[in-house]
């Protein structure tokens, strides 16, 4: 595991992987790691993937306050690791949280960004996104999984977990909604989920204080890098509504809307995800 130190004396560590220009991969959640993008699609062919462990995962530290784990904590530490890389501009990628973070970042960095990849992420959750969240969730009632997702559903969202542990069980079982098929491929690429420890000070914050109060449209216009937006047709919390709703707002910008795939782009349709994104990024 690679690391750095930031300005303020923490640890931060990122999983290199691949070969080629330098692609900054940014996670979502909030509170987990790189693991899950596992090798992004077999990127890693034509990028060398910098895959940051946000702060609090992974090994790296967790800030003193716990309310530290804004959108502007997180753009401070991208900027971090983007000069400890060398990097004057930088291809950047934000999945799901992650891409929240990548929307602010080349809007208040246009000058360091290179190109951005805003994959499964929104710009906001208010009423419209709310009431496409709830269609898809009603969409999912008759799956044998349906009631257990359903309770863990609502205890990470009412914050019902006591230790990083418990709240690593929940987030596997509320997992299937996120899959637009949950089938044998996508078990078994759960299980690169088991141990992971998310960071339960980062989710309280997001869950209770920016979720649904949030609004990044006002800055998107000052996105400046060409600009993909990549969602899955059938992600239940960041579809169609969202991606369509970021890529209005920035100019130039390329809309991908993948069929039959849910929020993990690069695990339910990887060979058109890698395509789309690895040819955006050589600018093809």
């Amino acid at each position: 595991m690679d690391a750095l130190t930031t300005a303020d004396g923490r640890r931060l560590t990122y999983r290199l992987a691949g070969s080629g220009p330098e692609l900054v991969c940014h996670p979502g959640g909030p509170g987990m790691s790189s693991r899950y993008f596992a090798d992004l699609a077999g990127l890693g062919s034509r990028f060398t993937l910098v895959m940051l462990n946000p702060r609090g995962t992974e090994g790296s530290d967790r800030p003193d306050d716990p309310s530290r784990y804004a959108t502007e904590d997180y753009v401070a530490d991208l900027d971090e690791l983007r000069a400890h890389r060398g990097l004057d501009r930088m291809l950047l990628l934000g999945h799901s949280h992650g891409g929240v973070v990548a929307q602010a970042y080349a809007a208040r960095h246009p000058d360091r960004v290179e190109r951005v990849v805003l994959a499964s992420t929104l710009a906001r959750f208010q009423s419209e996104q709310e009431d496409a969240m709830q269609a898809a969730v009603q969409a999912r009632a008759g799956e044998s999984w349906y009631d257990d997702a359903m309770d863990a559903l609502r205890a990470e969202q009412a914050g019902e977990w006591g230790s990083d542990e418990e709240l690593g069980r929940i987030v596997l079982r509320e997992l299937p909604f996120y899959f637009a098929d949950f089938g044998e491929r996508e078990r078994e690429y759960l299980k690169l989920l088991d141990g992971e420890l998310p960071c339960g000070d980062a989710l309280r914050l997001f869950n209770g204080e920016v979720f649904t109060t949030f609004d990044l449209r006002p800055e998107l216009p000052s996105i400046s890098a060409p600009t993909l937006v990549i969602t899955g047709e059938d992600d239940f919390i960041c579809g169609p509504v969202c991606s369509r709703e970021i890529a209005a707002a920035i100019r130039g910008s390329q809309l991908v809307l993948l069929a039959d795939c849910g929020h993990f782009v690069f695990v339910e349709q990887p060979e058109q995800f890698a395509a789309a994104v690895g040819d955006f990024l050589a600018g093809s």
